[in-house]
């Protein structure tokens, strides 16, 4: 037995949280799309990233649903306002990690710019959302998940965490990176942002 009850809308799906009845009352999530394809992409990433933890669990595809794991927890911006300097700091390491797999796996997520809505915290840190990522020779998710740390809105609330980060400096390793997405270029971005 499961009950459905709204719980947000993107701008090409709905999603619902779906409670499903038995020994234990089971929280999962079931996104629901027009486009035909999106959500078959989606599904398609979910089955592929989950295994390196960075994503929601697939439980179930349909034609135009998903059904997945429900991420606890908040989303970044509103987290870090909770969390200390040093929470915080490990918060970012991680999803940098889990941006640098996405990139050696020759994937690019698209939201990672802008992922104010895109990354859950909670016990740990996931990306949810997978409904535009595509495969590509050079995927931008370090970079962009760095441009979206320097942004002003993103530098003004890690400044009043104590945290300081010098976008002139991290400029060139970012460029670095770019042009060849090493392991060394890569350690370079996180140690100076670990600082």
């Amino acid at each position: 037995m499961k009950q459905r009850e709204y719980f947000a809308k993107g701008k090409r799906s709905i999603v619902y949280k779906v409670i499903f009845q038995g020994k234990e009352a089971i929280q999962k999530v079931m996104k629901k799309t027009a486009p035909k394809g999106i959500i078959k992409n989606e599904a398609k990433w979910l089955r592929k990233l989950e295994k390196y933890k960075i994503c929601p669990k697939l439980y179930k595809e349909g034609k135009d649903y998903i059904i997945c794991e429900l991420i606890k927890g908040k989303r970044i911006a509103d987290w870090i306002k909770e969390h200390n300097k040093k929470e915080i700091k490990t918060a970012i390491k991680k999803i940098l990690n889990q941006c640098r797999t996405l990139d050696k796996l020759k994937v690019n997520k698209k939201e990672l710019q802008r992922p104010v809505k895109h990354i859950i915290i909670g016990r740990t840190a996931k990306m949810i959302d997978f409904e535009r990522c595509k495969e590509t020779d050079h995927p931008k998710n370090v970079t962009q998940f760095c441009q979206f740390l320097t942004s002003s809105n993103m530098a003004a609330l890690l400044e009043e965490k104590g945290i300081i980060i010098n976008k002139q400096g991290l400029i060139p390793l970012l460029k670095k990176y770019k042009k060849e997405q090493t392991e060394a270029n890569f350690r370079k971005i996180s140690d100076y942002l670990s600082r």
